[in-house]
């Protein structure tokens, strides 16, 4: 799995505003891994800001 699709799937399963230290954690990925895989998934409009520095998926 893909760790773009791994940090969804992680705040698919926790379903609260998440931020990256958190995706960390429930992951077990690299910082700069998560940092990548939510900058592409931004990108992508795939997850959203509800308040800054928290993210969840659409």
């Amino acid at each position: 799995m893909e760790a773009k699709e791994q940090v969804l799937e992680a705040m698919k399963k926790d379903g609260t505003p998440l931020n990256a230290g958190k995706i960390v954690e429930l992951t077990g990925l690299d910082r700069k891994v998560v940092d990548k895989a939510m900058a592409q998934l931004k990108k992508e409009e795939t997850i959203v800001s509800p308040k800054r520095c928290f993210w969840i998926a659409k």
